[in-house]
């Protein structure tokens, strides 16, 4: 018998900021996010459980890999933060409509 067999790896990658996610740092998450894309990553889940804020600039990050993303096939998912300040800022700027959120990353991975 005659088989054609082919593999399919979508690498997904966890990224678990622990800082504010604003224009000071925004910069360095923009970068490790760049080098996993460059490196194969398609699917992404943003645990952002310990993130006490996020200001434009930070979102502007999370939309720019949303995009590059989905131009590879690829998607991201995002962990609820358990700090309310940046609760409010996803929920005023529904980013909970445009992403799609999990209460953990085991949650998030599993929504792929």
């Amino acid at each position: 018998m005659n088989l054609n067999l082919s593999e399919h790896i979508v690498r997904t990658v966890v990224v678990a900021p622990t800082e504010r996610i604003d224009a000071f740092s925004a910069p360095g998450l923009r970068t490790a996010l760049d080098q996993q894309l460059t490196n194969g990553a398609k699917r992404f889940v943003l645990d952002l459980s310990n993130v006490p804020f996020l200001d434009s600039a930070g979102m502007a990050v999370l939309v720019s890999l949303m995009k590059r993303a989905r131009e590879r096939g690829g998607d991201v998912r995002l962990v609820w933060p358990t700090e309310e300040a940046a609760r409010r800022i996803i929920k005023l700027t529904k980013f909970d409509r445009v992403f799609s959120m999990s209460d953990t990353a085991e949650a998030a991975l599993a929504d792929f």
